[in-house]
């Protein structure tokens, strides 16, 4: 096990950071998402293809990879359906469909994955590899702006995995008021909307996957907090002192930086079990959520607090890492499902 960057990893760090420090820097971020932005992600570093096989024209990548490329976009907060697309990735590659792999590490194709509620299971109604797909997702992350909808259905011969074009017939989005501003959802309703069986849907390994690439998200949107904060109390002065002289910030902030190298050993570990080491890959997962999800919410929270009266401003930053932030939290189930999770996976 090697829990350390390796020489390439750093390199792709530092791609990634000076690409989007260029391409997306903060201020931009406001403004949402921009298709060029993404297209240039995917042309000139390929990052929707990190983990694509070659042989879909993809960099062929692990998941160590994908967790760099993830804790980097967190932390700039990259606005749009990048997420959403790695999401739909990590489903395809226990489903593979050559079209759909090879257009989203083009670049072509921006995808999503719905996750049906119990109560509102999606339905379908196949014909060879053809299906007309019926039902309704009341959330789906970056439903507006993607362009393929990876879904479980329900047939009678037992679930597949269906891909639906949103912009097909059949098909209605709803914009959601999300409380993540860069970051937007929507409401998909399917009537009979023409569909392409994908095959199966795989026993297990798709949400273990998904619990590990967000929290890689959630490391970045803690780095970039504490970073954040940490140079605001270097040069905030008050009452003739520097903020970061004061006990109580000082150790508040040590109370950050620990949960940060706490997380970071847990994300690096959870990416390693999902290349390396499948048996432990459900265990790493859900401590990946059950811990990271939380403290990733309490350092942006912090990171608020410690702005004082300027953090509560719209025009200051720290309100969109804290909306990211608990957004992400509860983005595949609150931290108790995965701790209830954690329990059952070691029998406590």
């Amino acid at each position: 096990m090697k829990l350390v960057l390796s020489q390439e990893q750093q390199e792709l760090r530092a791609a990634v950071r000076a690409f989007l420090g260029a391409a997306s820097p903060l201020p931009k971020v406001r403004d949402g998402y921009d298709p060029q932005v993404y297209t240039r992600l995917s042309g000139e570093l390929g990052l929707p293809g990190l983990i694509i096989g070659e042989e879909y024209g993809g960099a062929g990548g692990g998941f160590a990879d994908l967790a760099v490329a993830l804790e980097e976009t967190g932390a700039a907060l990259l606005p749009g359906p990048f997420l959403a697309t790695t999401f739909a990735t990590i489903a395809l590659t226990r489903v593979p469909d050559k079209e759909l792999l090879a257009g989203i590490a083009e670049g072509r194709i921006t995808a999503t994955l719905g996750q049906p509620p119990a109560d509102g299971d999606v339905t379908a109604e196949t014909g060879g590899e053809s299906a007309a797909v019926t039902g309704t997702l009341a959330q789906v992350l970056s439903g507006m702006e993607a362009d393929v909808l990876v879904v479980p259905a329900r047939t009678p011969d037992g679930l597949v995995m269906v891909a639906v074009e949103l912009a097909g017939e059949g098909v209605t989005r709803t914009p959601l008021a999300a409380l993540d501003i860069t970051r937007g959802q929507a409401r998909v309703e399917l009537a009979g909307a023409r569909g392409r069986v994908l095959g199966p849907r795989p026993d297990g390994g798709i949400g273990d996957r998904l619990c590990v690439a967000l929290a890689a998200e959630q490391l970045g949107v803690m780095r970039a907090c504490l970073d954040a904060i940490v140079a605001y109390a270097k040069v905030r002065v008050t009452f003739g002192r520097y903020i970061g002289s004061y006990q109580g910030v000082k150790h508040k902030l040590a109370d950050m930086h620990c949960k940060l190298e706490q997380a970071e050993s847990i994300v690096r570990f959870a990416a390693w079990a999902a290349d390396e080491s499948p048996d432990e890959l459900p265990s790493a997962a859900a401590l990946a959520q059950a811990y990271v999800g939380r403290a990733c919410f309490e350092v942006a929270r912090d990171h608020l607090l410690l702005h004082g009266g300027i953090g509560y401003t719209w025009e200051h930053d720290a309100h969109l890492f804290y909306k990211r932030a608990k957004t992400d939290e509860v983005l595949l189930g609150p931290p108790r499902i995965h701790r209830n999770r954690l329990a059952e996976l070691l029998e406590l």
